[in-house]
């Protein structure tokens, strides 16, 4: 059974008001530097965008913060935290220097185009770096991933239920199709896109090709070398997160793995780090990445690994989508610390 100041914390935190006050108080930070001081959080974000941009009406809310709250975000980070380049991390790695107590790793997935425009000014404006892990073959081209694509065309309205409900059925789905709501409503066509991610490589692109105009957008999303360049001299380290994003269980990860520190190595100085695209991985891609020379690898396990310098080198990493961190539109911190100082504490 679980001790009563445990069982009324948890029943006091189911109040907005009591969320607040303890936050206010400064107990949850006090509890924060306790907890997770020997560990290390590393932060997965994706995009940044501000609502008045055109691409914002269509982006996927889970993946996208607006750029007020990411502010907010970077803030937070550097009151609760020490935030570290990945210099610092390697470093630590290494043996050559500890990692300052709770430090923290703000990182970047995909290659958004969106991450020079809007994240970088915010970095610039609070003084923190960065890491960016891109797919390779994505650096200047301007179409999103597959699995964007559709989001985009449901959300302005190219793609509508009814061919929504055919792509199920062209995907060979057996059972009946998902129930489609409104265009903020992506309950339906997440679960398309988690079965069509279950095809083989050359049908799942059969089947968006074959949506036609739905998915045909000639909005730039994904970065140029030009703003790679950028980013790498603005503290934003660059790192691999595969060729062509397709998990690396279910490519040549061996070659994936070498092709895009040499096309990445083409645009800018690439640091020997990689984060698992869709967060997929086992023995055997860990194996081929060590032996591509990866010395740090990232995941999307939700945990905060032990500071560096113990453990095998493959870090957890927490992210978050808007309406984790908000109450009432606006930004909650008591929300956002809640969410990260209680995370578990990986194993060594």
């Amino acid at each position: 059974m679980l001790p009563i100041a445990v069982l009324d914390l948890r029943s006091a935190l189911k109040s907005t008001a009591a969320k607040r006050a303890l936050y206010a108080s400064g107990a949850l930070d006090a509890w924060h530097r306790r907890r997770n001081r020997d560990r290390l959080t590393v932060i997965m974000f994706h995009r940044v965008l501000s609502p008045h941009d055109p691409r914002w009406a269509s982006c996927d809310p889970e993946y996208t913060l607006s750029d007020t709250l990411f502010a907010a975000c970077l803030d937070f980070f550097k009151r609760h935290y020490n935030v570290v380049a990945l210099d610092d991390l390697l470093a630590a790695r290494a043996g050559e220097r500890p990692l300052p107590e709770r430090a923290l790793l703000i990182t970047f997935d995909d290659g958004w185009s969106d991450n020079e425009e809007f994240a970088l000014p915010q970095l610039r404006r609070t003084g923190v770096p960065a890491l960016l892990f891109v797919a390779g073959e994505a650096v200047g081209r301007s179409e999103p991933f597959w699995q964007e694509k559709l989001v985009h065309a449901w959300r302005a309205g190219r793609l509508d239920s009814a061919r929504a409900a055919r792509l199920w059925r062209d995907a060979g789905a057996g059972a009946a199709p998902p129930t489609f709501g409104g265009r903020d409503d992506l309950d339906g066509l997440r679960a398309v896109i988690a079965h069509i991610e279950g095809l083989p490589l050359e049908r799942r692109a059969a089947l968006v090709a074959g949506l036609g105009d739905a998915v045909a957008d000639p909005t730039r999303y994904m970065a140029t070398a030009e703003q790679l360049r950028t980013l790498a001299g603005s503290r934003v380290a660059i790192g691999a997160h595969g060729l062509t994003h397709n998990p690396l269980t279910e490519v040549d990860a061996g070659a994936e793995l070498t092709k895009v520190r040499d096309l990445l190595g083409r645009h800018v100085t690439a640091a020997p780090v990689l984060s698992f695209p869709h967060g997929r991985f086992d023995a055997g891609v860990i194996e081929k990445a060590r032996a591509a020379g990866y010395q740090l690898l990232f995941t999307s396990v939700p945990e905060l690994p032990a500071a560096a310098g113990r453990g095998p080198g493959v870090f957890g990493r927490v992210g978050f989508t808007g309406e984790t961190i908000t109450e009432g539109g606006r930004f909650a911190p008591e929300k956002l610390a809640l969410h990260l100082f209680r995370k578990p504490h990986a194993s060594a």
